[in-house]
């Protein structure tokens, strides 16, 4: 045999064991599980970086092992109070397992999916309207935990769920509105009320200290028309009690019979009658 054609076949021959062997090369990011099956069984999860199969008679499924979020789209259902609602959620999970991934289920996304979106209609129909708008936390427990129990076994961890949004009826938000305005009517008349009694009080202390002290009644007085002549715009005419100037004149004579002057007698008044009066002549 001619050496050129058998060196010719060695190189052929050596040229497909080369790309076979390079067929074989699979590469996988770090973020990455490559699940290997060999004549359709299951080897197992290899990766991150390049690692070696055999071509042609195995296969290889990559499985990214991040965080997935689901927006689930509003779900109507009806609470526990017979009220329509439409909830929508968020839900975060993660392959733990890319071997139970891929050989318990057909496609972990689409059924993560739809368990979160039947769980999520149950758990709102076991609540009322009041715990799903204030327990948010202790739903979003509820809701975690039942998922999380389904994708167990596929896999699948999910570390997050939130309750997005809650659309309630336009009839319902009228209803809240009026009972919010309700509230806040009674606490305002509750403050009022109180305010009243609190001021009553202080005055009927403030009245009691005062009439210990006559003097004080006056000056307070004094001082209220202080107040009213600041506003220069008004006319006030208001009458001057008697027993107010008394103690005043009572605390001038005192100070009068202190400096030694003689109080001034008071002039008696005429004594008039019906007619008219009647001079008195002197007796013979």
């Amino acid at each position: 045999m001619d050496p050129l054609v058998v060196s010719a076949v060695i190189g052929v021959v050596v040229i497909i064991i080369l790309l076979f062997a390079l067929s074989g090369l699979r590469v996988v990011n770090q973020y990455e599980r490559g699940v290997i099956f060999v004549l359709g069984r299951l080897i197992g999860a290899k990766g991150p970086g390049v690692f070696w199969v055999p071509p042609i008679i195995s296969k290889m499924r990559k499985i990214d092992l991040r965080i997935i979020t689901i927006e689930l789209p509003p779900q109507e259902s009806v609470t526990r109070d017979n009220v329509t609602v439409k909830v929508s959620a968020v839900v975060y999970f993660y392959v733990v397992s890319p071997n139970d991934a891929v050989n318990n289920v057909l496609d972990y996304y689409r059924a993560t999916v739809q368990i979160a979106q039947t769980t999520l209609r149950s758990v709102i129909g076991q609540s009322t309207l009041d715990q799903l708008l204030t327990d948010r936390e202790d739903i979003n427990k509820a809701i975690q935990h039942i998922i999380d129990e389904h994708t167990e076994r596929w896999g699948i961890k999910v570390t997050t769920v939130e309750v997005k949004d809650v659309e309630l009826p336009v009839s319902m938000q009228r209803a809240m509105a009026k009972q919010a305005e309700a509230e806040r009517e009674k606490r305002a008349k509750v403050l009022l009320a109180e305010g009243e009694f609190l001021a009553a009080q202080t005055l009927a202390d403030a009245a009691r200290l005062i009439s210990t002290e006559p003097a004080a009644l006056q000056l307070r007085y004094l001082q209220t028309l202080v107040e009213i002549a600041a506003e220069k715009n008004s006319t006030v005419v208001f009458p001057l009690p008697i027993d107010l100037v008394e103690p005043l004149g009572e605390i001038l004579r005192r100070a009068a019979g202190t400096n030694g002057a003689k109080p001034t007698p008071a002039i008696p008044a005429p004594r008039t009658t019906g007619g008219p009066a009647t001079p008195q002549l002197p007796h013979e």
